[in-house]
């Protein structure tokens, strides 16, 4: 069953049009790869729940063409997940600020910035979004590819950002700060270990804890 909705976040502002299929979980040989570096993100406290109960940080993994895997919405709190907890976008469209998707779960709400790069990327197979204060905050101390302050989290505008932002790298993979969407980090690459290694260089520089938020 098709059931069409407009997601909200905490303050109830509309951030997309999500349109969801509810089915059973997606098989991918990659699912295992990127669940594990998801389950090392939370270790690590950079996805995760805040202390006011709202989740932060997602993962996605490419399936097919413009189709990719994601975490779902709500997952934050759980150390592991499980397949039933991904979700398949299967298509967006960043004008409309749309997305189609398919699963036991609906998609995270920053699923459209997922799309721009993978996009923008065609050799970008993973995309990793964390939320870390230490890190961001290096991040645009030091001049990493940054989106513009002014595009807000869940729009458009950050999606076309993001992945004008992966496109100038000119690489399979890299590392985006959102500017303006607090905390917000993004790194993408040809697979999940090597975009999982693009976090940790990061970790490990910063010497961070992520506090979400």
């Amino acid at each position: 069953m098709r059931k069409a909705r407009q997601t909200a976040d905490s303050e109830g502002y509309v951030k997309y049009s999500a349109s969801h299929i509810q089915a059973p979980a997606v098989e991918t040989p990659y699912w295992a790869e990127l669940n594990d570096a998801r389950t090392r993100l939370h270790e690590l406290g950079l996805v995760g729940i805040n202390p006011q109960g709202i989740g932060f940080g997602n993962v996605s993994v490419r399936v097919k063409g413009e189709e990719f895997l994601i975490s779902g919405t709500a997952t934050g709190a759980a150390p592991v997940l499980s397949p039933d907890e991904y979700c398949l976008v299967v298509s967006f469209n960043i004008d409309e600020n749309s997305i189609i998707s398919s699963g036991p779960i609906r998609a995270s709400s920053e699923s459209m910035t997922h799309g721009a790069v993978y996009r923008a990327v065609p050799s970008a197979n993973c995309v990793i979004h964390i939320h870390s204060r230490a890190i961001f905050d290096g991040m645009l101390r030091d001049h990493y590819p940054a989106t513009p302050p002014e595009a807000e989290y869940g729009t458009p505008e950050i999606a076309r950002a993001a992945g004008a932002c992966a496109a100038a790298q000119k690489s399979g993979g890299g590392l985006i700060v959102l500017a303006g969407h607090d905390e917000g980090v993004i790194a993408f690459g040809a697979s999940a270990g090597k975009t999982f290694a693009l976090i940790e260089e990061l970790n490990n520089k910063y010497g961070v804890k992520a506090n979400g938020g």
